[in-house]
């Protein structure tokens, strides 16, 4: 399984959830196989400046079958879950935290609202 987390640094597994994960300056992508992370990468978010749709088809071009997300409209879930990609929101924390609390079966949705909503939020 393959799980993608939007990030704020570039930290390894020590990276920290970013807040609006379309403008994320990074991807994480963790590979888990047996309950155990045997891998990651971490990619510039490609599409800082993006149309509606063009990061769930990266994340899923990346082969990601979960995301996990602080905050996430709705429209951006419908993307996700028609690709076949599991969104998760109003978590936070660090990769290896998030990861393994999704491997416990401890992660799952819940509302989230930043509190600066609108600013970016144009398209």
């Amino acid at each position: 399984m393959k799980i993608a987390i939007p990030t704020i640094d570039n930290n390894g597994l020590k990276s920290r959830i970013s807040e609006h994960f379309g403008h994320s300056p990074f991807f994480a992508f963790v590979t888990v196989e047996n309950n155990e992370i045997v891998s990651h990468e971490i990619e510039a978010n490609p599409f800082e400046q993006h149309e509606p749709g063009e990061i769930p088809g990266y994340v899923k071009s990346k082969g990601a079958d979960v995301i996990i997300t602080r905050g996430m409209g709705g429209r951006a879930i419908q993307f996700f879950e028609t690709l076949g990609v599991h969104a998760i929101t109003g978590a936070s924390g660090t990769i290896e935290e998030l990861v393994k609390t999704y491997i416990e079966g401890e992660l799952s949705s819940v509302e989230y609202e930043p509190e600066d909503r609108g600013k970016f939020h144009d398209h």
